[in-house]
Order: C-alpha cells, then structure tokens, then sequence
C-alpha cells in the first residue's frame, strides 16, 4: 500500500487533504522516460519546447484563483504575495521561451581553418548540447516560482533537458496542480511525455533514488545547507558524479554607517523591518545580519528596529519542521554569553506554526568565533553586530564566509572609504546591493542568485535569470566537420539567424 502526504495548513495546524506519495519504483519509471525523451528529436526542436513553456504558463494563468487559494491553504501566504510569485513563475517560463527561440543560448562560435599557419589550424566550431535528464527539487518558501514549475524546472527544459521534480511535502496539493498543466503543456506541444515528471514526496527515499539514478545528469535544488549538502556528498559518491546545482540560503549580511544613520535611519529601520519579517522572514535574501556603528546613533537604530519588529503580530511560518528549526536556532543564540537579546523570548499559544521576530545584538568581533552568529536562522530573526571601524566591518563580512547577497548603507560622504568594504563583499557574496534590501531577485540577463559556498554549491552558475540554463548545457567541438554533419547553429550560411563569435567578431552574417 502507498504511503500518502498530509497537507497541513500553517495558520492552523490543521491537517487537509492526503496525497499519494510516490516510491522508488516510480522513480525509476519516471527517469527512464526521461532518457528515452533526452534523445528523442520532438524535444531537440527548439520552437516546440518554447511553444511548451508557453503553453504552460497560458495553462497555469487559467487556473489562477484556484491555485492561489490551494497554495494559501498549505502555505500560509497572502494572496497578494501569490498572485505576484505566480505571474513570476509564468513571466520566466515565457521568457526562457524567448530566450530559446532566439538562440541566444546556443554560444555559437566558429575559428576558420588556416593552412598555412604553422602549425596549421583547423577548422574549428563550437556550441552546446543538453547534458540530459536533470533531477529538481522543489522549494518550500517559494511553492510556485522555485518548485514544480519554478526557475530550475524552466530553465533546464528551455536548455532541452527533461525533468523529473521531486515535489515538496508542504505544499502537495499545490504541485500537483502544477504538475497537472506542465504535463498537458508537454502533450500541447507534441514533445516527448518523458520530458516532464512529478514525484510526491515527504521522505528521503524518492530524493536518494533520483541522485542515484545512472541517467540523472544533474541535480538542481533549492533550500537548506545542510539538505544541499547531503545531495552534493551523494552524487559525488556515485560511480559517475554528477554536479548539484545547491542553492542553500545565506544571512545577507547589511552594513549600515553612521552618515547613512545621521540621513535616512527611520527610512533604514522601516525597509528592514519588512525584508526582515515579512512572509515570516523565510526568504533565502533576507537580511540576517546588520552591522551597525558602535555609537549613540547605532544605538538609537537597535533601539527602533528592535521596536518596529516587536510590534509585528507573530508571523506564520510555512511549517512545523521550519519553526522547530528556528526555535533550536534562538536557543543557541541564547546560550551564547556574548549575545544579547533585544526581543521578549517568544511563548507557546499561537495557532497554527508561528513566531513573533527576534532581534539579538553582539560583536562584529565575534563574528567567526561565536558560531550561531553565522548560521541562517530561517525565520523573522535578525542579528545586530556592532563595528568600530569600516576596517572592522570589512573583515567581518569576509568572516561571514559565502553569500547571496552582501548591502551597504551609505552616503556620498563615506564613497571615498568604502573602496575595502566593497571588496570584501565582493568576494564573499554574489549580489552587492546598494542602499537597498537583498529580499526580492529580478529575472533578468544579469541576474545573478548564487555566490560562493555554503551560499551555493556553485558560484559561477545562478538559479535566478536568464543564464540560469546554462548549469544544464555543455560545450561541444566539431573539427573539420561535413558541413551536412554541422548542427543548424554552426552552418556556413548562419541559417538559424542568430549571433555567433566568428574568427573573434560577433556577428549574424
């Protein structure tokens, strides 16, 4: 007999629904379609797989009331904050379309062949191939735009990649109705039914048997690092290891100066106070750690920030796991003599899974030495870090280790004296942001959601944008090819229309 989910609704703790949960079995049925489908030539065509991402966005904005009110039902988010995730999720599926009807991710170079060179050169043209089925596992904090249907899911079909997703036990319902209309978008578009699968799963058995598969070629994921880096030892550990695409979280360090103090706190409080709290501060940017000024203006700040988020009425968290994980968190948090708690300790009573926000304050010296400092607490929580010099700040990002994001607060006046800071965040952090919040990630060309580890597994690759599809492809050469041989994007001729590097010029000719 089949196991089955529960779906739980977070504001109440009620159980919903039950759904059947997929097994090893199913695993192996479903990647097996997807080898079958990596080389079948209905998915190599590129109009039909962008007629396919658009058919499933088309499809999912048809069912948007009653997706948005499942999702709320197993998710606790707002409404609003749903629509807004799912016209993400079909903004980027349409425009990794676009992407894959123009060609532009085909990196198209061509060397001519030189006889008379010494040695003599030959003909050289290079692109890239699908490197084949790619195993997705879906988020929790984000049930639409990083799950069934998400980023991951997108951009490796767009690369031409079949995809097999390990759908999140919280939100069940949710990506079954997704999977729903991705699978009819599938049979719309005529490409093969490998090219997409679901996989209920609430365990580790269906997640251990998709990395383990010999025809997975790649893993992409989306939450904690330490689940990120059980699959990362794990396909290592195959007999052909595959990479892992992790994308794990990070505490989005902020550097706040005095001057950017003196001109514009309350509006500084107030911006941090929602990317801190709002959704319960379960968002992989949110800003986890502020570095403030040892003074009486840095003060005043933990004074009003700790303020403002007190106020906040207890914020729903996505599941009981999550605040079971936070909880553990604050407790290490204050066992540690250096840390100060600002926030009344938070009580039992609250339906549903809920925490009030938590505010800590220590040393920016201890940061490295004193470890929960360091560590995500996923959650309405936040740690503020006092520093004594930019010099100071400076180092303690660089303690921080890998992020997502790293934020200046500044003013003119302080340009001069940031060129060190800057650099230090530079180098630990994949997104520097200025006079802003790291929370909400743009889909665009120059996006970049990574950064070096524990951030993610990889820091040259994002899973947020239009390069996110290049995790999936992998270049090939062709050396004095028949030009009948040559794939459509190197041909003589161009017939594809599409910018390629020739002999070092970009060009369409």
């Amino acid at each position: 007999m089949s196991a089955s989910i529960k779906a739980v609704d977070p504001r109440t703790g009620e159980a919903g629904p039950e759904y059947v949960e997929a097994t090893p079995v199913d695993v192996d049925a479903a990647v097996g379609a997807a080898a079958a489908a990596a080389v079948d030539p209905g998915l190599a065509d590129p109009r039909a797989r962008a007629a396919m991402l658009r058919r499933a966005a088309v499809r999912l904005r048809a069912r948007e009331d009653e997706l948005v009110a499942l999702c709320e039902s197993e998710t606790g988010l707002p409404p609003a904050r749903l629509h807004g995730e799912l016209a993400r999720t079909t903004g980027q599926l349409e425009a990794f379309a676009g992407v894959v009807e123009a060609g532009e991710h085909l990196d198209a170079i061509l060397d001519s062949a030189d006889p008379s060179a010494v040695p003599p050169r030959p003909d050289l043209r290079r692109s890239v191939v699908p490197i084949g089925p790619v195993a997705v596992f879906g988020a929790s904090n984000f049930p639409l735009a990083f799950s069934t249907a998400g980023g991951d899911t997108a951009s490796a079909l767009a690369a031409g990649c079949p995809v097999v997703v390990k759908g999140h036990p919280a939100h069940p319902g949710t990506g079954a109705l997704v999977a729903e209309e991705l699978s009819a978008a599938v049979a719309d578009a005529g490409v093969p039914v490998g090219t997409f699968a679901h996989l209920p799963s609430g365990g580790f058995a269906v997640g251990e048997a998709l990395v383990d598969h010999p025809a997975i070629r790649a893993v992409a994921f989306t939450g904690s690092g330490r689940g990120g880096r059980a699959l990362m030892d794990r396909a290592a550990a195959r007999p052909e290891p595959i990479p892992v695409f992790a994308e794990m979280g990070s505490v989005n360090p902020v550097v706040v100066t005095e001057a950017a103090l003196d001109a514009r706190s309350a509006a500084i409080v107030a911006a941090l106070t929602r990317a801190v709290a709002d959704f319960g501060g379960q968002l992989c940017t949110k800003p986890g750690l502020v570095l403030v000024p040892a003074s009486a203006a840095g003060d005043a700040f933990a004074d009003a920030l700790t303020e403002a988020l007190a106020a906040r009425a207890p914020e729903v968290l996505l599941s009981e796991a999550i605040l079971g994980g936070l909880r553990g968190g604050l407790r290490a948090l204050d066992d540690e003599p250096s840390v100060v708690r600002l926030t009344k300790p938070d009580g039992d009573g609250h339906p549903g899974f809920r925490a009030r926000p938590a505010v800590y304050r220590a040393d920016a010296a201890d940061l490295g030495r004193v470890v929960p400092l360091a560590e995500e607490h996923f959650g309405p929580a936040v740690i503020l870090l006092t520093y004594t010099s930019l010099g100071e700040a400076a180092a303690a990002l660089e303690r921080a280790g890998g992020q997502l994001t790293a934020t200046v607060h500044a003013e003119p006046a302080d340009h001069a004296a940031l060129y060190a800071l800057v650099e230090a965040a530079t180098r630990v952090a994949g997104r520097i942001v200025f006079d802003g919040v790291p929370t909400g990630v743009a889909v665009r060309w120059a996006t970049h959601h990574g950064g070096p580890y524990p951030a993610s597994s990889d820091g040259a690759h994002t899973s947020v944008g239009m390069t996110a599809l290049r995790r999936f492809l992998r270049p090939v050469v062709y050396q004095d090819a028949p030009p009948s041989l040559l794939p459509p994007a190197l041909r003589d001729g161009n017939p594809l229309g599409i910018w390629r590097r020739v002999d070092g010029e970009m060009t369409r000719d």
